[in-house]
């Protein structure tokens, strides 16, 4: 047998047992779960047998309110010159799995329920008085966030009147808004099994690197949301809700906050990911998070530290902070009339669903 022949052989060899693996890892060859009706389906154990297949009636829809994030691997990290030398977000690539997040930020009107449900029926347990200090937004941020400010409208009736409802939530704690997700978790998985349906993963924060990811829009290493490297589009309109020009707090068509769903979406269906108000996202603050963090859903939970990652600027800010790539912190009990938040959920049929991102 000449070397020639082995060498041949063993070459074709190779390539059908790559053809096959590639196959199966496209899907084209039906594992013994998937495909057909298999005997004992949804029973379990027949005949002394394991028969059990993948049980029945389980399917996750898109929760009111939010747009499908999908999977991808991107350039994590500053995507212009880091002006201010922090050296906080050095960039490496990371991958990010499929979630669902809330297009835009939390609401007066919907953070409203929240506080009147606690209210309605946790005032036995929690008591009024901790309801109020700690999950009730502090209107009294409008006034002591800046000094020698006339701060008394927003005071008055920013979280109270109808002409805000639509307006995002603030002077709220990241303690607070965690407790949001607990509460709109429970209120949605008690109604799934009051209907016989499975329970859902839950309402949480996105992880800093989720936040990054959703913010980018598909557009990787974008230096804003829209994906292009100007606060403005070719029309001179202002793309974002923040502090233009040399302070004219007015020229992008608002003054403090704006409508949650004001100015254009990214390519994800996510509004105001650039300024209106910063938001809480679920990391503790570290200065070499790039170093600490695995490239796999990057997420840094320390409960012992205080310091919470705040991400997307706001209308009180100039553009630096408004970049996809630009990091800070606030103290996680600290109520500011700039911060806000959203939620995510795990997309739990889609771990391994990928469009990819455009470069």
């Amino acid at each position: 047998m000449s070397n020639k022949w082995f060498t041949g052989n063993a070459a074709r060899g190779v390539m059908v047992v790559a053809t096959i693996l590639l196959m199966q890892g496209c899907g084209f060859i039906k594992s013994k779960f998937g495909g057909g009706k298999g005997k004992g389906e949804d029973v379990g154990i027949v005949n002394g047998e394991v028969t059990a297949n993948g049980r029945k009636g389980w399917k996750q829809t898109t929760p009111y309110g939010m747009v499908l994030v999908p999977s991808g691997s991107f350039m994590m990290g500053q995507a212009d010159e880091d002006l201010a030398a922090t050296q906080t977000n050095m960039n490496r690539r990371v991958t990010i799995s499929s979630f669902y997040m809330d297009d835009t930020e939390i609401t007066n009107h919907e953070y409203r329920q929240f506080v009147n449900a606690l209210l309605t029926d946790s005032v036995s347990v929690l008591g009024e008085e901790e309801i109020m200090t700690k999950f009730y937004p502090d209107t009294t941020v409008w006034k002591n966030d800046f000094t020698y400010h006339n701060g008394d409208p927003m005071l008055e009736y920013y979280f109270s009147h109808p002409a805000f409802d639509t307006y995002p939530v603030v002077g709220v704690s990241w303690q607070a808004a965690q407790y949001f997700c607990t509460w709109r978790t429970n209120l949605y998985n008690d109604y799934r099994t009051k209907e016989g349906q499975f329970v859902s993963p839950r309402y949480r924060l996105p992880s800093e690197a989720e936040w990054e990811w959703a913010a980018r829009g598909g557009h990787n290493s974008a230096k804003y949301p829209w994906g292009g490297p100007y606060v403005a589009n070719g029309k001179g309109c202002y793309l974002a809700n923040f502090k233009p020009q040399r302070g004219n707090f007015d020229a992008d068509g608002y003054p403090y906050t704006a409508p949650a769903n004001a100015y254009n979406p990214n390519d994800y269906g996510l509004y105001n990911m650039a300024g209106n108000v910063a938001e809480w996202t679920r990391d503790a603050y570290a200065e070499n998070a790039s170093a600490i963090v695995w490239d796999m859903n990057p997420d840094n939970q320390n409960a012992d530290e205080p310091r919470k990652v705040v991400r997307g600027g706001s209308w009180k800010d100039i553009a630096y902070y408004l970049e996809t790539g630009t990091r800070y912190y606030e103290l996680e009990s600290n109520k500011r009339s700039f911060i806000g938040f959203r939620c995510v959920m795990d997309n739990l049929q889609g771990r391994t669903a990928s469009k990819g991102a455009r470069r």
